[in-house]
């Protein structure tokens, strides 16, 4: 039995609905808004390798991972994904990350929401001691967000990983703890006041 549980996930600004075969077609349109792939410290699918990323979202889920795509209420348009991952249920443990959104909805209250229903989630539904959150060292974007939900930086993990050009990924790493969470929660949820 999976620690975490994949319902759909509903907010003011966003509805979060598991990931399966049937959001495909919408994500290759989402992804389609602003290219994100082309970004070179970034890790997100092209709309040619779309159904191989949700495919293997999917088979993750099997291990306790959890993917999530990401509709926006006002438009009923997916814009992007999200999700649970490298889930660790013995030490009540997760990483949140794969996220990317079309460029549309960047800067809008969509990625604020969308961490907050899932930190909300996994740390008041299932009582998670951390959450960890990971990004290229070079995607400043990703760090800022990253910073503004609260998370604290824990460290970079050096030539972390080989990216598909051949380049050197330093990882930043950042968490959220449990004895922070309410802090935490409150300024995410001070921002739609």
């Amino acid at each position: 039995m999976n620690w975490l549980s994949a319902p759909q996930i509903k907010g003011r600004y966003v509805t979060l609905e598991p990931l399966s075969i049937e959001h495909i077609e919408e994500l290759k349109e989402a992804v389609l808004d602003g290219e994100p792939w082309k970004l070179w410290y970034a890790n997100v699918p092209s709309p040619e390798s779309m159904n191989e990323y949700v495919d293997v979202a999917i088979k993750e889920s099997k291990k306790g991972n959890i993917a999530f795509a990401v509709r926006c209420n006002n438009t009923s348009k997916i814009v992007g994904t999200s999700r649970f991952y490298n889930v660790d249920a013995k030490n009540k443990r997760a990483m949140l990350g794969y996220t990317w959104y079309s460029s549309s909805v960047r800067r809008s209250p969509v990625n604020t929401e969308c961490k907050l229903l899932l930190l909300l989630h996994v740390f008041e539904k299932h009582s998670a001691i951390a959450v960890e959150f990971r990004t290229h060292f070079f995607n400043q974007s990703s760090r800022k967000a990253i910073e503004r939900l609260g998370a604290k930086q824990d460290g970079i993990i050096r030539n972390h990983q080989i990216l598909k050009d051949g380049s050197i990924r330093d990882t930043v790493v950042y968490s959220i703890i449990n004895s922070e969470w309410p802090a935490v929660r409150n300024n995410l949820q001070s921002k739609f006041c």
